[in-house]
């Protein structure tokens, strides 16, 4: 096992010790065990992060999946499963997400160079809006919407008012606003009256089936759809600025077969997670124990899980835990991602379909030996606590250029898409 590559994404305000600290706000685990222990600490936490606990509980029939617990929320889970299981994305998927790969780098092949934060972003609205049913419009429009639930003011979790003046909670009230109103009326309300018509197999027609009304479908449009675009644009420049400076990683990832492939993914999202942090309000006592000492969270604590320290825990990651190493030998319990899609009863159900359509994607571009051309810079959103990668800008060469690939935008409405629907067998060959 030789390390690779470094960690990318590095916050220099970011504390890095100790393994689990408490200052009289908040619970800040560093520790893996301890955070899988707060993660899997079922019925005595909820969600806290991405603002939950200012989302009012009154106006949905189905709270949001993502920031609903309990039985509620494990049904919600259950029910979704099936469309987000590793064989499900093989299966039903896998041809469409190669035939979308394939487009998008054939049309960057033509044109000689591409932003590869601009490609994912369209690509991975494409893969999710299929997944979920919003099929009736454009991507690059809806692309535009979703981007725009991000424009918001900063927020501190630990302090009153989550940090924000009555100002700023106004502006991020119009700013969310504008977007959700858009985001309905152009993608959402076409979607539901199509499937009303005629019922498909995706999300949003499970979500009528189950009898969801009209405010509980947007929500959950609006987490399927901005955090399948988010998190998947992010990792996919990520996985590709990393395997393109690293020569031998990049080899190595080019020449293996799916699984080593995947495993090679996995231990880069493990190093650089796209959320690095995940928060839970404690609603019970919770001890927690690790190498460090035990501790009691109490109830109604706040607790804040520290994913990138968590991810590179040598008591748990073993030798050289800040590099990327494939064949990391972990223990047959440890996530070879760590909690970067976290844990317990809010783990992401979509993470095969990341890793999936991330490695389509990257592989194909891979292919044809692009150069970067520019590195791309590293800024914040500390409403997911993510990184932005923006700017990345590759050059790519091939033999000979495909002749007859069209110029234009490979799916600009998805009316004119081949969807999952018109696949007769779907297989997975990337």
């Amino acid at each position: 096992m030789k390390p690779l590559s470094k960690r990318r994404a590095i916050r220099d305000d970011e504390n890095t010790g100790p393994p689990v600290d408490y200052d009289g706000q908040m619970w800040r685990i560093r520790s893996f065990d301890a955070a899988r222990a707060v993660l899997r600490a079922r019925d005595q936490t909820t969600q806290a992060g991405f603002t939950a606990e200012k989302i009012p509980r009154g106006y949905f029939r189905h709270h949001p999946i993502l920031i609903s617990d309990g039985e509620d929320h494990d049904a919600q889970r259950r029910e979704v499963a099936r469309f987000f299981a590793p064989s499900v994305v093989a299966e039903k998927y896998g041809d469409f997400i190669n035939d979308r790969a394939q487009a998008v780098v054939d049309n960057a092949v033509m044109d000689g160079r591409c932003r590869l934060d601009e490609v994912a972003l369209h690509y991975s609205v494409d893969v999710t809006a299929t997944v979920v049913g919003l099929t009736e419009s454009s991507i690059e429009g809806m692309a535009k919407r979703l981007v725009g639930f991000f424009r918001q003011p900063p927020v501190d979790l630990a302090a009153p008012a989550m940090g924000r003046t009555r100002r700023q909670w106004m502006q991020a009230a119009i700013n969310g606003l504008i977007p959700i109103v858009s985001f309905y009326c152009a993608d959402v309300r076409p979607a539901i009256r199509s499937r009303r018509r005629r019922e498909r197999n995706d999300v949003l027609s499970h979500l009528l089936t189950a009898g969801y009304g009209t405010a509980d479908i947007l929500v959950e449009c609006v987490t399927y759809g901005t955090a399948g675009m988010v998190t998947t644009r992010e990792f996919i420049t990520m996985a590709c600025w990393h395997l393109l400076t690293n020569a031998e990683l990049g080899r190595e990832y080019v020449e293996a077969a799916l699984p080593a492939r995947l495993e090679i993914l996995e231990e880069i999202i493990r190093l650089d997670p796209v959320v690095g942090h995940l928060y839970r309000r404690a609603q019970a006592d919770i001890d927690i124990s690790d190498n460090s000492g035990s501790f009691t969270i109490s109830d109604g604590d706040l607790i804040d899980v520290c994913v990138r320290q968590t991810n590179t825990d040598p008591q748990v990651m073993g030798p050289d835990p800040e590099t990327i190493c494939p064949g990391r030998g972990l223990n047959r319990a440890t996530p070879a991602a760590g909690m970067s899609f976290s844990d317990g009863a809010h783990k992401c159900p979509g993470q095969a379909l990341a890793l999936y359509e991330t490695d389509a994607l990257v592989h194909k571009l891979l292919a044809h030996r692009p150069r970067i051309l520019k590195e791309p810079t590293i800024s914040w959103d500390n409403v997911i606590e993510g990184y932005r990668l923006r700017g990345l800008d590759l050059s790519l060469m091939a033999p000979s250029r495909p002749a007859s690939v069209s110029r234009q935008n490979p799916s600009p409405t998805r009316s004119r898409l081949q969807t999952a629907d018109s696949h007769p067998s779907m297989r997975m060959t990337i």
